[in-house]
């Protein structure tokens, strides 16, 4: 199994990232996504993949609730790392997108830094993890307007109804990441997602240490636990939990580029 999403470098694993490393291997994560939010963590991702070879998997961007003022000196710094003469080691921008769950305040600069990195993602033929909160008809209005130019990429912690999954997946190159919510006891998940979304277009992710799944739920949410949400996913499909890790990983393999 893959996660595809783990904010893995914040204070929460400060003290027992080997555990937790250890753990995911155990329950057979054999690689881990660590999305950045801005240029600090751009480094700090990358830094701890190289500590991590073939396990952890470094991005880089400027998360929608980190857009401020200084935006463009964010971007411009984000933009420096990535190496346009060789190949770079990030394996996706993000994580990016649109949130006006808290606040409009910066509404239009959202927009102008995730259509600049929406740019990256072509320039540089890497995927995207999307994140977008509230914003959806705004993003996929910006996603048309390049739709035949994008790699692809991921629409992380998918939890909407079937008609939002219909209209994300008509962006025939991205995959929907799902979460700990799925497992939720209230989620409409393990009923929308089979019908109207093959497997063939979902990723497994965390979040960690946000949304851990039942039984976990309210504790820190670690990479291990990814296992969970396959087998929630196995239950809702009607297929085994080993078909779903197949396919899966599989799913994730053909959008990144992974070189261990």
């Amino acid at each position: 199994m893959i996660d595809t999403h783990a904010h893995l470098d914040g204070e929460e694993f400060r003290d027992d990232l080997p555990d937790v490393l250890l753990r995911a291997k155990e329950a057979g994560i054999e690689k881990i996504f660590l999305p950045a939010i801005d240029a600090k963590t751009s480094r700090g991702v990358l830094a701890l993949s190289r500590q991590y070879p073939g396990q952890l998997f470094p991005m880089a961007g400027l998360h929608p609730e980190e857009v401020r003022a200084d935006w463009q000196d964010q971007l411009a710094d984000i933009r420096s790392l990535f190496q346009t003469d060789v190949t770079t080691p990030y394996i996706a921008i993000g994580e990016v997108g649109l949130d006006y769950y808290w606040s409009r305040e910066f509404e239009k600069e959202q927009l102008q830094a995730f259509e600049r990195q929406v740019e990256w993602s072509i320039e540089l033929r890497l995927p995207l993890m999307i994140h977008c909160r509230k914003a959806q008809n705004e993003m996929v209005k910006l996603l048309r307007g390049y739709e035949k130019e994008l790699p692809g990429g991921v629409f992380h912690c998918f939890t909407g109804n079937a008609h939002e999954a219909m209209e994300l997946l008509a962006f025939d190159r991205f995959l929907l990441g799902i979460g700990g919510v799925l497992t939720f006891k209230k989620s409409p998940l393990p009923e929308v997602l089979p019908s109207v979304v093959p497997l063939s277009r979902i990723v497994l992710e965390t979040d960690s240490p946000y949304m851990a799944p039942v039984p976990h739920r309210g504790q820190r949410n670690e990479s291990a636990f990814v296992a969970l949400v396959c087998q929630r996913l196995a239950e809702a499909y009607g297929v085994t939990s080993d078909e779903v890790d197949r396919l899966t990983t599989q799913n994730v393999l053909g959008l990144f580029s992974l070189a261990d």
